[in-house]
């Protein structure tokens, strides 16, 4: 059976990759070099990727083979090519590089794999997206349906005003009117600097008091949020944005053929997924690594859809076995 693809790949596996990512990265907090923390987590997640005895298939990655020379989209990693379990796999060694060079919240290594065909093969354009947590009707929130007309249905699932309805978006110019629609309403919002699919995976926790997650980020980003979304329930759309000719160009090469379709959970990720993240920098989901005497600590969560299982990790890894973490 394709679905006992995942029970060969631990699901504990995905977290020591993230961690390993996690753990690179965190040298660089605060350093004010970009380039430099994502080739440090890159090189680290590639590595501990080729140690796992699966035939994997990078399908959202830093990009195409000529702008990234690993963990490109269509690079094969693991150990156990053309003989092992095929899967296919997303991936963000550092997501939130910007907020990793200024020390700032919510940096983290993120890691999505299902069987093979189960992750939408996205071009790295933007997408619109709208996500809220579990617990609503099918259908509440709509792409097609103006922002105003989105929080309106919430709020009434909800059985609360417009007004009591906290959104998350990222802070950028492009949001202005999204902004000034959701103000208009009387909405609370939470900008946030950079880091979306933690923005995405914050409307599923009541502890952040994000209701809704709306606006314009990566499309890559947007298939890991669907993938963790995937595991703890929620709902989530997107569509692909295209800002010129070679844009739509790289859709085509990718197989997108109707560039305005609204894309829901399971067409972004479908069947057994997991999903597993590190905290590089302390935010809302997790906590970020931490350097201590003798040892780094590390927090990790790790999600499976077929189980509905989400479990939250705290690594120790000693520099020295015997070695207390102070």
């Amino acid at each position: 059976m394709a679905g006992n693809a995942l029970d060969r790949v631990l699901v504990l596996e995905m977290v020591r990759v993230t961690e390993a990512a996690a753990v690179a990265a965190s040298k660089l907090i605060g350093r004010g070099n970009e380039k430099a923390a994502d080739h440090a987590a890159v090189e680290a997640m590639r590595e501990a990727l080729n140690q796992l005895e699966f035939d994997g298939t990078v399908v959202i990655g830093e990009g195409e083979r000529d702008e990234a020379p690993m963990l490109y989209i269509g690079e094969k990693v693991g150990a156990a090519q053309g003989s092992g379990p095929r899967i296919d796999i997303a991936l963000d060694p550092l997501e939130g590089t910007t907020i990793t060079a200024k020390a700032g919240p919510n940096a983290l290594a993120v890691l999505a794999i299902a069987e093979e065909g189960g992750l939408l093969n996205a071009p790295d354009v933007y997408m619109d997206k709208i996500a809220i947590g579990p617990d609503y009707p099918d259908g509440t929130i709509d792409l097609a349906k103006s922002p105003a007309d989105n929080i309106r249905a919430l709020a009434a699932a909800k059985g609360v005003q417009p007004s009591d309805i906290i959104a998350c978006v990222l802070d950028r110019p492009r949001h202005e009117k999204l902004i000034a629609e959701l103000r208009a309403l009387g909405c609370g919002i939470m900008l946030i600097p950079d880091g979306d699919v933690a923005g995405v995976i914050a409307v599923t926790d009541p502890d952040t008091t994000i209701d809704i997650y709306m606006g314009q980020g990566g499309a890559p980003e947007g298939v890991l949020a669907a993938a963790a979304l995937r595991c703890v329930g929620g709902q989530f759309q997107g569509r692909l944005v295209f800002r010129n000719e070679d844009e739509r160009a790289r859709a085509a090469r990718w197989g997108v053929q109707d560039l305005d379709r609204i894309y829901h959970l399971e067409d972004l990720a479908k069947g057994d997924v997991i999903f597993a993240a590190t905290g590089v920098t302390d935010g809302s989901l997790l906590e970020g690594v931490k350097r201590r005497k003798g040892c780094i600590t590390t927090q990790s969560v790790v999600m499976r859809a077929s189980t509905g299982t989400v479990r939250w990790v705290k690594g120790e890894h000693r520099h020295e076995p015997g070695h207390h973490c102070e």
